[in-house]
């Protein structure tokens, strides 16, 4: 790619000077923000969204950006500004109070109930990657941003699905979310969005982005309301994130164990074997945590489940009674995993 020490631009009519660029491309790197294709590395187009990335002096830049999100610009405005705002609040963290602070948030939303699904899908993308500071949550969800993601969950592009999903999973880490998105129909549409974060998180990299971000609270929520039918793919995205180490000590501080246990005790043949893969993942290496899944009395259920489970069932929760019933005062490391 090319590299410039110091480049300047004219962008909507106004002139940007002094913005340095990097002689590589990790501001493209993979990740479910940038999936549509819509950045060709040849194009002026990208080298000024590439050059706005880069900025050391982006508050200007911001501030000018979001006046160009305004329904009286152009649509063609709209998407160029949304796209270099989500590439803002892509790869640079502290960019992502600027924008909201400059005013963005209303203005994505209004985007992601656009008849454009390409703009909406701009907008939805924008919102997902301001929700990943947390300071950002209560704004986003306080200035309406609820109705117009689970419209975009259900109507949207497959991309926009799928970040509207991820959005909505960041907003309910905050209590007072919850109950919002529940009663604004968002838990069927999440079900079928589950499909596509297992489709994601099969990548290692999003896997461990999934886990800091915060995915394992709300996967064991769902787990835990058989009601939702959520169990089986909530179950499915979280087998898929325990190969990451982080995710251990994660579904633990959550609660995770009980619930597990008690599929394990009453939930279907299905969610029986994921719920036992997913215990024998996280007692394999751990002294500590096969002593909690003990003590949350999985062993009975287990015994129960060797007896009239599935074949494979059968064989992991043979495998996880071995590990909780061996002696837990002797380990390799003074009794504790080198995973805590």
């Amino acid at each position: 790619m090319e590299s410039d020490n110091s480049a300047g631009f004219t962008y909507l009519g106004r002139n940007f000077s002094n913005l340095s660029v990097n002689d590589h491309s990790s501001a493209f790197s993979d990740c479910n923000s940038d999936r549509s294709g819509e950045f060709p590395s040849a194009s002026s187009e990208s080298r000024r969204l590439l050059l706005s990335c880069a900025s050391d002096n982006s508050d200007d830049l911001i501030r000018h950006l979001v006046a160009h999100l305004d329904s009286s610009c152009s649509i063609d405005e709209q998407k160029q500004a949304a796209m270099e705002i989500r590439l803002l609040s892509k790869n640079k963290p502290e960019n992502r109070i600027k924008i909201a602070r400059a005013g963005a948030v209303k203005p994505l939303i209004s985007l992601i109930s656009s008849s454009d699904l390409q703009l909406q899908e701009y907008g939805v993308t924008a919102i997902l990657n301001l929700s990943l500071c947390d300071e950002n949550k209560d704004l986003i969800a306080s200035s309406g941003a609820i109705k117009p993601l689970v419209r975009a969950l259900k109507m949207g592009t497959p991309a926009a699905k799928e970040n509207a999903a991820c959005a909505l999973l960041r907003l309910s880490q905050v209590e007072d979310n919850k109950v919002a998105i529940g009663r604004s129909g968002a838990i069927p549409l999440l079900k079928d969005a589950s499909t596509a974060l297992y489709s994601l998180c099969s990548a290692r990299e999003n896997k461990l982005r999934a886990v800091q971000a915060g995915i394992m609270k709300p996967l064991v929520e769902l787990m835990a309301d058989f009601g939702s039918n959520m169990v089986d793919k909530s179950a499915f995205v979280m087998s898929l994130l325990m190969s990451v180490p982080e995710s251990k000590p994660a579904l633990v501080e959550e609660g995770g164990v009980p619930v597990l246990v008690e599929i394990v005790e009453v939930g279907t043949q299905r969610q029986k074997e994921i719920a036992v893969s997913i215990l024998l993942q996280l007692c394999e290496e751990s002294v500590v945590y096969r002593t909690m899944v003990a003590r949350e009395g999985a062993i009975p259920p287990l015994v129960a489940l060797t007896q009239a489970g599935t074949s494979r069932a059968k064989q992991k929760a043979e495998a996880l009674i071995k590990f909780l019933r061996q002696p837990r005062s002797v380990t390799s490391n003074g009794g504790r995993s080198s995973q805590l």
